[in-house]
């Protein structure tokens, strides 16, 4: 069966809350598919026999958005068919998105130019995720699926886009915390905060627009305007966003913005996980950068 990689979302945490853009792409290190395990065992996967009796669930009221053959998957899960996935639970990295995914290729009924169709895509996968988080955009799932990077305009289009390949000695990386978190406080937490018309106006005036400077100045290969904005991004989390930086990574953050060889931003909701960082020079970055755990996702 076909693997579905993870996802990072590079920009949009919080903001797209707020209707900002979003750029999430593929992240090929960690992936899952669903398998048999090799030698017959006398064992279930709990969570997939919980996802499939959601859907039966949703299929008993006619609710269901799209055809399963649940009768298969049934069956299939009674044979000992399991998630077979390297990525990281609470990371946000998509591990839910992946397991959607895999299940949707293969039990969905539908036809094929369905599976091409970003919309039907979207609202399918989001009906399936909800299982897991209790509401869900269904952008995982499609990041995973389509095994393309995804852009969500201001009016919440979603279209695929191309990301140039380069080299050289600057990067966006990834920082592991090594500590899992729950996204649903924190976004429970950015919500309520957001009854706040100060807050509130904070995150509309000047956050969304640092993103979607962002966003463009990525998808057009600027990285001069793009470190600018990354710094913009790191300096409003720093001050704003507090309780969804972890503590132990707080004064590194502060260095990276003091110093400006380096800057951090969250990746995703925060409180654990990864962070994202933005370096010119990755070489010079390390002498402070060296004793955390650095996976550089794009070089320019």
């Amino acid at each position: 069966m076909r693997s579905f990689y993870s996802k990072v979302l590079l920009f949009g945490e919080y903001s797209i809350i707020r209707n900002s853009m979003g750029l999430a792409v593929p992240y090929q290190l960690f992936e899952g598919k669903l398998t048999f395990p090799r030698e017959k065992k006398d064992r279930f996967d709990s969570e997939l026999k919980a996802f499939c009796q959601y859907l039966k669930n949703l299929d008993t009221r006619g609710e269901l958005l799209c055809s399963f053959d649940l009768s298969s998957f049934e069956f299939d899960i009674g044979q000992g068919l399991y998630f077979d996935s390297s990525i990281p639970q609470g990371y946000g990295v998509g591990s839910s998105g992946a397991v959607v995914a895999a299940i949707f290729e293969n039990y969905a009924l539908c036809e094929a130019d369905q599976r091409d169709n970003l919309d039907y895509l979207k609202n399918v996968f989001s009906q399936m995720e909800s299982h897991f988080h209790g509401s869900s955009s269904g952008f995982d799932p499609l990041i995973s699926f389509l095994d393309s990077p995804i852009l969500i305009s201001e009016s919440r289009e979603y279209q695929k886009v191309d990301i140039e390949k380069n080299s050289g000695d600057g990067a966006i990386f990834l920082l592991n915390t090594g500590r899992p978190r729950r996204t649903e406080p924190l976004v429970n937490l950015f919500l309520e905060k957001c009854k706040a018309a100060s807050f509130e106006n904070l995150c509309d005036n000047v956050l969304a627009p640092i993103t979607n400077n962002c966003i463009e100045a990525f998808i057009t290969n600027d990285k001069e305007s793009l470190f600018e904005f990354f710094r913009e991004l790191s300096d409003f989390q720093f001050r704003h966003f507090g309780p969804m930086i972890p503590n132990l990574y707080s004064d590194l953050w502060k260095t990276g913005l003091k110093h400006e060889n380096f800057y951090l931003k969250l990746c995703g909701a925060g409180g654990g996980g990864f962070l994202l960082g933005m370096t010119m020079n990755l070489k010079e970055a390390m002498k402070e950068l060296g004793p955390y755990e650095i996976r550089p996702l794009y070089r320019f």
